[in-house]
């Protein structure tokens, strides 16, 4: 018999920036208690850049936008999927030293083990990023 996946945990927010803290906490509560020492804190640093990003270059402005996350666990891995209604391909930017914003991709870069962005099928983009882990012994 195969083992049975976990389902994943599935959240949706509204595309604002209150919606950054209970991402985050969201995140943070799914995730098992063995596994908070080695991935709470860059799990919950990743779903901030994610989330912020979507709703700041990926929501259309529109009262009903909505920011997606899943979250779940494969090969090892932790995975968090933050998808908007955005047609962007958000990629890292470049700032200057004088600049206040621009770095969550690269922090993103830095943390996960590996991250890519993919279109959605009906409408919007997701970022997908992993972060390893290893269980036990």
């Amino acid at each position: 018999m195969p083992e049975i996946p976990l389902v994943p945990a599935h959240w949706r927010f509204p595309a604002h920036p209150a919606s950054v803290r209970r991402a985050r906490h969201a995140v943070a509560e799914s995730l098992p208690d063995v596994l908070r020492p080695q991935l709470g804190d860059d799990l919950c640093l990743l779903t901030s850049e994610l989330v912020t990003n979507a709703i700041r270059h990926g929501a259309c402005g529109k009262d009903g936008d909505l920011v997606e996350l899943v979250l779940w666990p494969a090969d090892g891995h932790y995975w968090l999927a933050v998808s908007d209604p955005g047609t962007g391909k958000p990629a890292p930017a470049h700032p200057g030293s004088d600049c206040e914003n621009g770095r969550g991709l690269i922090l993103v870069d830095s943390l996960a083990t590996a991250w890519t962005v993919r279109p959605r099928l009906t409408r919007g983009t997701s970022v997908i990023a992993g972060l390893s882990f290893h269980q036990g012994g």
